[in-house]
């Protein structure tokens, strides 16, 4: 069901912490100029778009995503596939060979690929199989509403400082620290949000080791709050869009025998994240 313009296209926000569904629209069609513009703007808006019932192949998933950017081939290496830019999430092994990325073990919140100088910025994720237990769902946590929850005091602790990022696979981090500010600004929307999760978030630049962990785990658990995280129960066909620069997210671990594959794509930030 392609839209010829924008009147079939339905924008409903889950009424929590962020996130709106997309529908009216079909991602295996090419969409008109003004479909697009809208989709772009809720993504704006609500930091986080996802679709249902998309049957879509790779390419449709590569063509969606240049509407918010070029998308690029992962920087980790997966196994020979054909469209270099789809980067495979799955348990599943080939030939004794894992197929894809991160298993099934419990995520925490983490920015996509902040370990690096200039991070992932949109990211889509495609449902492909999923386990019959229901595991493996993702929570987002709104950045712009967690940092402006924070008092005036702890706003003003923030500013100036930087945390440095890095992989548990140190293949996978550039030879220095690299850091990023704790509260960036969207360069789109000018909001600040905050900008860490445990995951991949190591150390306060500049602050004694004792004050940066203490710093950390009360901005950790602060993201963590339910009034700022929703969470994503994911369904076969599912495509969710997200803003790496206002968001962070996890995933809930789910039992290693059953299977989940999803197709990820990935645009990078040509700038480094600014305070």
């Amino acid at each position: 069901m392609a839209v010829a313009g924008i009147e079939g296209l339905k924008i409903m926000p889950t009424g929590g912490a962020l996130g709106a569904e997309i529908r009216g629209v079909d991602l295996s069609e090419p969409l008109p100029a003004d479909a697009v513009a809208r989709i772009r703007q809720a993504l704006r808006q609500h930091c986080l778009i996802y679709f249902r019932k998309q049957p879509i192949s790779e390419r449709n998933q590569v063509d969606f995503t240049r509407h918010f950017g070029k998308p690029v081939e992962h920087v980790r290496k997966q196994l020979d596939r054909p469209i270099k830019e789809i980067f495979l999430i799955s348990n599943l092994k080939k030939n004794g060979q894992p197929i894809g990325a991160l298993s099934n073990e419990e995520i925490g919140f983490h920015s996509d690929l902040s370990y690096l100088p200039q991070p992932g910025t949109i990211s889509t994720l495609y449902a492909v199989e999923l386990p019959q237990s229901g595991g493996g769902a993702t929570r987002w946590c709104n950045g712009y509403a967690a940092y402006d929850a924070l008092d005036d005091g702890l706003k003003a602790r923030l500013r100036g400082l930087r945390a440095v990022h890095r992989h548990s696979v140190e293949a996978q981090n550039r030879p220095y620290p690299v850091s990023h500010p704790l509260a960036c600004t969207h360069p789109e929307t000018g909001r600040k949000a905050l900008y860490l999760g445990p995951h991949l978030t190591r150390y306060v630049v500049g602050l004694e080791s004792s004050e940066s962990r203490q710093l950390l785990d009360l901005l950790f658990r602060h993201i963590e709050l339910p009034r700022f995280v929703w969470t994503h129960h994911w369904r076969i066909d599912d495509l969710v869009v997200w803003d790496n620069r206002c968001t962070m997210h996890r995933r809930e671990g789910f039992p290693s025998r059953e299977r989940r594959l999803l197709k990820r794509t990935q645009v990078f930030n040509d700038q480094t994240p600014r305070e």
